[in-house]
């Protein structure tokens, strides 16, 4: 057995004259991983134990019930040895990225340059020292963070960034670089990205907004509630925040002044019906009177001649309005977007629900990409739009 173990394992040797110790290394696919085999007096490896490099405990890691059940079932531990380096083989090549172990110069690097950053800095490093997320704090008091993922060979090589933006993450990096100049240049990006994000804030703070239901520091996007199955999404420019946005009103075209008299009978403050046609043609009328100098939020009242309706003055369930076929406000990720065009109607679905309701109706049309039915609840003409397919179906 001891000279098939030399053939097999010419780095596994034993320590001892009874031959129940072994220390060495073990290769596989040439790489090199250190393993200490302890054996009972009688040598019989089913009662064997193994300590292994934290590389190896890494690597075996799932693996672990299996080396156990060929170590049980090996008659000798040159068997056993040949079916560890063949779970080895296995996990190396599971393994989506079979990382070296950088030099120590690499670690001492990375020591100096987070000494030189600051600790306080840090957020998290990954259990490989690869992976690193570094806080910044922008002139308004913004908090963020930027994931940095070094390579091997850092610095000559230059690590990914990553961050929660509007914009893409783009770094200079030369040979002279280190963290400290990430952390600057992630910086002066933020403060590029201040206004921007001073114009999201005012509208987030003094709207309500029905999507997206939680923002994100790289959303650009914001539907504004106007009134009752009504609302605006505006799509703000990242370098020039308070030019006017791309805007697009949502809801019925059209509202009977009827039931705008019966809602002035109430002493209670309740959210008045509005109307997108009228409000289309006073930002088209008003467009001229965008001042760039006032916030976004601003313009928009004076554009639209309206007040938005905002947290201290109506509570969000006053807008979120169920779908007339669901029953429910959120699909997946949507809300009842769709609104019948009746003034004394109004009603409110998912594109995805009219669409499906309209489909199952034997005197509906299709044309092109627009189905044309009767709205389920007032029958009076519908139309909507055919919803986008789904990548997974």
């Amino acid at each position: 057995m001891e000279g098939l173990l030399v053939n097999d394992s010419p780095l596994l040797l034993p320590l001892n004259r009874e031959q129940t110790i072994y220390d060495g290394f073990i290769t596989v696919q040439e790489r090199d991983f250190r393993i200490r085999v302890l054996l009972p007096p009688d040598h019989d490896v089913k009662r064997a134990k193994l300590h292994c490099c934290w590389q190896l405990k890494q690597l075996l890691h799932g693996y672990r019930h299996i080396v156990k059940q060929r170590l049980q079932h090996s008659p000798d531990l040159v068997s056993f040895l040949l079916e560890l380096k063949t779970v080895l083989e296995v996990a190396l090549k599971s393994r989506t990225e079979c990382r070296s172990i950088p030099p120590p110069k690499y670690f001492s690097q990375l020591i100096t340059e987070m000494e030189a950053l600051g600790w306080d800095k840090l957020v998290f490093i990954d259990t490989e020292f690869c992976t690193l997320r570094l806080r910044a704090e922008d002139s308004s008091g913004r908090q963020h963070v930027v994931t940095v993922k070094l390579k091997p060979k850092h610095p000559v090589e230059a690590p990914e960034c990553s961050a929660d933006l509007p914009v893409p993450l783009n770094m200079s990096w030369t040979l002279q670089s280190s963290l400290t100049h990430v952390h600057t240049q992630f910086l002066l990006l933020l403060e590029s990205l201040a206004e921007f994000w001073a114009v999201l804030d005012e509208i987030d703070q003094n709207t309500w907004v029905l999507e997206p239901e939680k923002p994100s520091r790289a959303d650009t996007m914001r539907r504004i509630v106007i009134g009752n199955n009504v609302s605006i999404r505006v799509e703000v420019n990242t370098r020039h925040p308070k030019m006017l946005p791309e805007c697009c009103l949502l809801g019925a075209d059209h509202v009977n002044e009827f039931f705008l008299t019966q809602f002035d009978r109430y002493e209670v403050p309740l959210v008045k019906a509005a109307a997108v046609t009228p409000l289309r043609n006073k930002l088209n009328a008003n467009m001229h009177l965008w001042n760039p100098e006032c916030s976004v939020l601003q313009n928009l009242r004076d554009v639209l001649e309206i007040e938005f309706p905002s947290p201290a003055t109506h509570e969000k369930s006053s807008f979120s309005v169920e779908c007339g076929i669901c029953y429910s406000y959120r699909l997946n990720s949507d809300i009842p977007d769709q609104v019948c065009n009746d003034p004394r109607c109004g009603q409110p679905f998912h594109q995805a629900c009219l669409y499906e309701w309209l489909r199952g109706i034997s005197s509906s049309r299709q044309s092109f990409n627009i189905v044309f039915g009767e709205c389920p609840y007032c029958s009076k003409p519908i139309t909507v739009k055919c919803p986008p397919r789904n990548p997974d179906n």
